[in-house]
This record gives structure tokens, sequence and C-alpha cells, in this order.
């Protein structure tokens, strides 16, 4: 089953130093963090923020040859999730014909914003990554490690906010 999702929002991971895509189910408030990389964050960013740039970049540029040989992104949908690692596939139509292409969830996701198109999660990859009921997993076990697994518990993607990258 598919889910719709949006875009909760982008921030970093302090760990790694790595950006986090937080996706959020349009029904319901389960979360699925997406860790991608600084020049993919930048693309989301700059759509979501609708800035334009004096040259296209690499997703503005495929988004333009789309247009010329007249084809329509219908949908991105992040379908897998193996070994840490999300898959996706962009749905296009040209004319009568139907076809997929296999994506990060990073570029389908910037092509999606670019297009307007719904985003969306399958529920195998929702439950995979471990973001439906689960707890946080506390590996702190002293006074501080409790409170600090207490307070990320009662997060919400909407605390998460849109940062700029």
């Amino acid at each position: 089953m598919l889910h719709r999702v949006s875009i909760a929002g982008l921030t970093m991971d302090q760990a790694s130093n790595t950006p986090i895509l937080i996706l959020k189910t349009v029904e319901g408030d389960e979360s699925i963090p997406i860790w991608i990389g600084l020049l993919e964050a930048a693309s989301i960013a700059s759509a979501l923020q609708n800035i334009n740039f004096d040259r296209p970049m690499t997703h503005d540029l495929f988004k333009n040859f789309m247009n010329i040989v007249n084809i329509e992104l219908a949908k991105v949908e992040v379908c897998d999730l193996k070994d840490s690692t999300f898959y996706a596939r962009i749905y296009c139509t040209s004319g009568d014909k139907e076809f997929s292409l296999d994506a990060r969830p990073s570029d389908a996701i910037s092509l999606a914003l670019r297009f307007n198109a719904p985003i969306y999660v399958e529920e195998k990859v929702i439950k995979k990554s471990g973001m439906v009921d689960a707890g946080p997993e506390v590996v702190d076990k002293s006074e501080e490690g409790k409170k600090w697994a207490e307070y990320l518990e009662k997060l919400s993607p909407e605390d998460f906010g849109k940062y700029k990258i």
C-alpha cells in the first residue's frame, strides 16, 4: 500500500554532519528519515524555497529536457529499503506510453518538487525504516541518557522545521 507523504523538513545529523530529509505521511503521523547527500539537500532546499539560479542545476536541466521531449512526471515512490539504502522509482508518461525509472529518493523527490508531482512511500518502507511505533534505543543508561531518550521520544516531525542548507 502506498502512503502519500510531504516533506516535513531538512535537518543535519550532528554525528555524521549529513543532511536528513524527513518525510511525513499525509494521513497519519509516521515519519521517514532519509540520509542524503549535501548537493541533493541543496537541490531539494532550492526547490522548496523556489530559488532559481542563473544556470540550471542538474535536476533543473533534467526537468527542462523532459519538458522539451514532452515527458510528464506523474509521481515518485520510495519503494524499498535494503541494507540501509532507500530505493525510489520515478513514474513518467509520454503520449500514450508510461514508464518508470530507478532513482535515488533524493533525486526522485527533487524532481517531484520541480514538477509538483505527488510523493509516495511504500508501506513496507515505513515499517522497515523502524519509525512506526518504535521507541528510542537507549544506549546511555545514565540519568542524562534517559532524559535525552525521553526528549527524543516526544519529538514530532514539525519539531525539526525547515532548515536552509
